[in-house]
């Protein structure tokens, strides 16, 4: 009877530490909560996370015309069956279904994400640079090529 007690009582301690092992990597990436802004030639793109549950983010990418938001892009980041996965939905691509990518590594500054069988981009990263400050990158190999496209952005609220 001890022995079953003893048994039950190192599982519950395993299944706990498991579990705020899972919910600490959804806390690792609360940097990216706010919205940020990557100036460019053609004018400002915006990506906006937020806070949807303990286990999801919501994020979405716009521009800004005639003071309408102009979405390109939704994202969740979710906790969910022991990993942590990116799921965006790009407007015109995919048949606008979502495209799950799975966390790769997570660091306090670094988030990289992978779908190796997405056509482009494979990987997808978020990088902190400071409290204000992130990059974004999209890499991968498209029509046997390796490319890479970088974000960089700054936080305006």
């Amino acid at each position: 009877m001890r022995t079953g007690l003893l048994f039950m009582l190192i599982g519950l301690i395993i299944f706990c530490c498991w579990t705020t092992q899972q919910t600490s990597r959804i806390k690792k990436a609360e940097w990216l909560i706010g919205t940020w802004e990557n100036k460019t030639s053609r004018g400002s793109v915006y990506e906006t996370w937020t806070k949807t549950g303990d286990n999801e983010f919501s994020g979405k990418s716009y521009i800004l015309k005639d003071k309408d938001s102009v979405i390109f892009e939704t994202i969740r980041l979710v906790q969910q069956q022991g990993g942590l996965f990116y799921i965006p939905t790009v407007k015109n691509q995919n048949d606008g279904l979502p495209v799950r990518f799975a966390l790769q590594a997570i660091s306090d500054s670094v988030l990289v994400f992978e779908n190796a069988q997405h056509d482009f981009p494979q990987i997808i990263s978020y990088t902190r640079i400071s409290a204000d400050s992130l990059v974004a990158e999209i890499s991968g190999t498209k029509n046997g090529e390796e490319r890479k496209q970088t974000f960089p952005m700054k936080r305006v609220k």
